[in-house]
């Protein structure tokens, strides 16, 4: 499956349900992304707060984007991108 990095930007400070103080993953979100093929692995915060890398796993880009639409959650950028391991050098 690939995968896409998506940035997203909150120019206030990430909504209460998205911050590292919530418990876990929005369920509706889960599910949401689940109806459209599209799994969320992890995310990345900027330190002020404005700015989340998420990592995806989804058929293409327009399911991140409609997933995204129903969850009412912003996109700026959708990156595809590959694994490089540093585990796989000598």
């Amino acid at each position: 499956m690939p995968r896409y990095l998506v940035q997203r930007v909150f120019p206030g400070g990430l909504p209460a349900h998205l911050t590292a103080a919530a418990d876990g993953a929005d369920p509706g979100i889960v599910a949401t992304n689940a109806d459209l093929g599209v799994t969320w692995l992890h995310s990345y915060v900027s330190a002020d707060q404005q700015t989340l890398l998420c990592l995806y796993e989804a058929p293409d880009p327009e399911r991140i984007r409609k997933a995204a639409t129903r969850n009412d959650l912003p996109i700026e950028t959708i990156t595809q991108v590959a694994i490089l391991d540093p585990h796989g050098y000598r």
